[in-house]
């Protein structure tokens, strides 16, 4: 029997922050599930917006800025928040960021 999986040992190695911008890779998508890692240089904002599923964060280097609705948090290596679909926020990066996204089809 062939098991099939995605398998990465560092995600934080999977994606550099640029020097300028955001980066994104893909890393899986299938039918409910997408995952999704960012590089964020220093001071990149991914303004205000909304997202049509739930979705989760994982901050894995860095530190942000994280607006969720009408609340501000500090979000460093190991931050973790589950965002249901509909929930307005913001990516503010502070130093250079790697951050996880899945995204619950």
């Amino acid at each position: 029997m062939t098991t099939t999986y995605t398998h990465f040992s560092d995600l934080a190695k999977e994606t550099q922050p640029p020097d300028k911008g955001i980066l994104s890779r893909t890393l899986y998508n299938d039918d409910r599930l997408k995952v999704v890692l960012f590089g964020y240089a220093h001071a990149e904002e991914l303004s205000e917006h909304t997202a049509s599923m739930p979705a989760v964060l994982h901050f894995l280097q860095g530190e942000a800025k994280l607006t969720l609705g009408d609340d501000t948090l500090e979000a460093r290596p190991g931050t973790w928040v589950h965002m249901p679909a509909g929930l307005r926020h913001s990516i503010q990066a502070k130093t250079p960021v790697v951050m996880l996204l899945l995204l619950l089809k």
